[in-house]
């Protein structure tokens, strides 16, 4: 293993294709946060270092991504539209066609390769692409603001030598073209934490939804009520996630730490703080296995920056009150709010809430639990 085990994924070249104003991704979350972590001392260190990023070529993309969806995004990219574009989703309101998002999705998915190399080749134990996280994103179509699947292509990247993933997605959105790509294979346990399909995009990801074939109990799905909260969250994640991952005994973690499932978030309606985040990565630290990290969704920009830089900071053992103290988020960001540091502050449930959502997801995890556990001898 390198000395410097800690791998933060950047290079500037992912700032250089924003996606069109109209449209609520934001491809600057990941600078915003490496410039952050910069001014708190939390990039630099004996065991840790910000790692340029090769994109990918597209014999990369061809592993998972199909020819003739591979060369329409291209020419999308290239500032070319034709109607039948439509047809692998491109041009559409959460897929817009934007001059640059090929070169976007080679550098997006490049980063999470770069990672997954890292790992693979012990030079990280962690590592870190904010700008990765593009989970809908299909074989031959694009999906909910992703046109290239970089979580797959990292997740095979890991599977090559024999490996098991556990891979987990606490974006708020179920992580569809994962669970698709991996749904008949036990190479990859994924586990999907999401606002139930039946009250948001894109409308899957239900506890009776568990692979097929060899992949049978492979897929977990854990869809929450609108106005899930911490303390109901974490106790899924304890009842669901840890028991699962003792079980399957993976080589690998692959996260995907979309924040938009966090309280305030425009397009969504769980009520999370960014602790859950930290408590989470906290747990998975405790397997003592490589952790690949990447980002995802998030619309509220500066609440995703500092939950981002609170997840990197978890995951390189620095959410303590030694950096909790700084406060020098708080002046960067003109938030009030980080005067504490980068944790929020616990959240009050008020006594109705918890009455009524409580029991809907203690009724979800027994769900899960009699769908899959017994697959795993649990």
């Amino acid at each position: 293993m390198s000395d410097r085990e800690k791998k933060f994924i950047y290079s500037q070249d992912l700032d250089q294709f924003p996606y069109p104003p109209t449209c609520p991704f934001n491809t600057s979350r990941a600078g915003q946060a490496k410039k952050i972590l910069d001014s708190m001392g939390l990039l630099t260190g004996p065991d840790r270092e910000v790692v340029a990023p090769v994109p990918a070529a597209r014999e990369d993309l061809e592993k998972f991504h199909g020819k003739e969806y591979l060369d329409n995004l291209e020419k999308v990219g290239l500032g070319t539209y034709e109607e039948h574009f439509l047809h692998f989703g491109l041009g559409t309101g959460d897929c817009p066609a934007f001059r640059g998002v090929y070169d976007f999705s080679l550098w997006a998915a490049g980063a999470t390769i770069t990672a997954a190399k890292l790992i693979i080749n012990g030079k990280a134990k962690i590592a870190f692409n904010p700008s990765g996280g593009l989970h809908h994103a299909g074989a031959d179509y694009a999906s909910g603001f992703c046109y290239v699947n970089d979580v797959v292509l990292g997740c095979m990247e890991l599977i090559k030598a024999g490996k098991k993933v556990l891979y987990l997605d606490v974006d708020v959105h179920h992580g569809d073209g994962v669970q698709n790509a991996f749904c008949t294979s036990s190479d990859v346990l994924t586990i999907s934490f999401h606002q139930s399909g039946r009250t948001l995009f894109p409308g899957t990801g239900f506890p009776e939804d568990i692979g097929a074939d060899d992949g049978k109990g492979y897929s977990v799905n854990v869809p929450l009520p609108p106005g899930t909260y911490d303390q109901v969250y974490l106790k899924a994640i304890r009842q669901i996630v840890l028991p699962l991952a003792k079980a399957y005994d993976p080589d690998y973690f692959v996260v995907e730490i979309g924040t938009d499932a966090l309280a305030g978030d425009p397009l969504a309606n769980l009520s999370l703080t960014n602790n859950v985040y930290a408590d989470v990565i906290e747990m998975l630290l405790k397997f003592d296995i490589p952790i690949l990290a990447v980002g995802g969704g998030g619309y509220n920009i500066k609440n995703t920056v500092r939950a981002w830089c609170l997840a990197w900071a978890s995951l390189c053992g620095d959410d303590t009150a030694g950096h909790e103290t700084l406060g020098l988020g708080g002046v960067m960001l003109e938030s009030t709010e980080w005067q504490g540091g980068l944790r929020d502050a616990p959240r009050q449930v008020d006594p109705d809430t918890i009455e009524k959502i409580a029991p809907l997801v203690d009724e979800v995890i027994k769900q899960v639990k009699k769908n899959v556990f017994k697959l795993h001898g649990l």
